[in-house]
């Protein structure tokens, strides 16, 4: 089956062409996010048998000055894509956040809850999901948080970098979250995918992240066990940690639909730290 993929450099991008070397993965030379029509055009000259979009203006600070271009990227071009799957029969895969949420209460969000983006990158994201749903395109909206891997710049590698030159650190404790490894969200959107042309009664919006559900301290803290590095960490409320854009604090996802749709279980993200950890060639204890 051939997969279509929007992203070539990203954590997620660079784990399908790992996994699927087959798949075609476009990189912003050869699709720009940024011209929709383009994005549309190159699903019409390859007329694969599915499309994976893991391309996304992620700048969550950045969108708030930025939010035409976060549209752009993050609603307009995803609409493009599906109108463009919808006119070939092809079905998409798509990959969205827990952003589209508020963040409010202590329970996981399920797929059918309501939305309310916080902020712009928020916005931006359920817009695409919204013109997705419009599109008629049979697809799958799959949101998913705290993606980290050995690529990009992500929070684990973010704790690294922190701990080379400091001994105690001040971390958020109030926003509680799964850290999800790329390479498992890659997985199941192919699983996904492969399903989704099966099946397209499959379609709809499903959740994946890592269990378990941890805060950025807690996180913090796992990452510096595993990798021997001797820091302190203290926790702190985000009120202390002001940013421009406002940060959910329950980002928390009900996965339980996705598992029982495509058999895919929420991943140990403490199982994947040791592998990551040994990527980025850092010893371990």
């Amino acid at each position: 089956m051939t997969i279509l993929v929007f992203g070539r450099t990203g954590q997620v991008a660079t784990e399908l062409a790992r996994r699927a070397p087959e798949a075609i993965c476009l990189a912003r030379e050869r699709a720009d996010l940024e011209d929709p029509e383009a994005c549309a055009a190159a699903i019409a000259y390859h007329s694969p048998a599915a499309v994976i979009n893991a391309a996304a203006f992620t700048a969550v600070d950045r969108a708030e000055a930025e939010e035409p271009l976060a549209i752009r990227v993050n609603a307009d071009a995803p609409g493009a894509m599906a109108r463009a799957c919808a006119a070939e029969g092809i079905p998409m895969v798509h990959l969205s956040t827990d952003y589209v949420f508020d963040g409010q209460g202590t329970a996981p969000f399920s797929p059918d809850a309501a939305t309310g983006p916080l902020g712009a990158y928020g916005r931006s994201k359920l817009a695409g999901e919204e013109a997705i749903r419009d599109s008629g395109a049979v697809h799958v909206i799959l949101r998913t948080a705290w993606v980290f891997s050995a690529h990009g710049g992500n929070f684990l590698k973010t704790m690294l970098r922190l701990s080379e030159t400091r001994d105690a650190l001040s971390i958020v404790d109030d926003q509680i979250g799964g850290p999800t490894p790329a390479g498992d969200i890659a997985a199941a959107c192919l699983t996904i995918a492969a399903r989704l042309r099966d099946d397209p009664a499959l379609g709809g919006t499903y959740h994946f992240t890592g269990a378990p559900d941890v805060s950025w301290k807690g996180f913090a803290e796992a990452i510096f066990a595993a990798a021997g590095r001797e820091v302190t960490v203290t926790g702190i409320p985000t009120a202390d940690y002001p940013t421009p854009a406002a940060r959910p604090l329950n980002s928390r996802l009900d996965c339980r639909s996705t598992e029982a749709a495509f058999r895919l279980a929420r991943p140990d993200w403490r199982a994947a730290l040791p592998r990551i950890l040994e990527e980025l060639g850092v010893s371990t204890p």
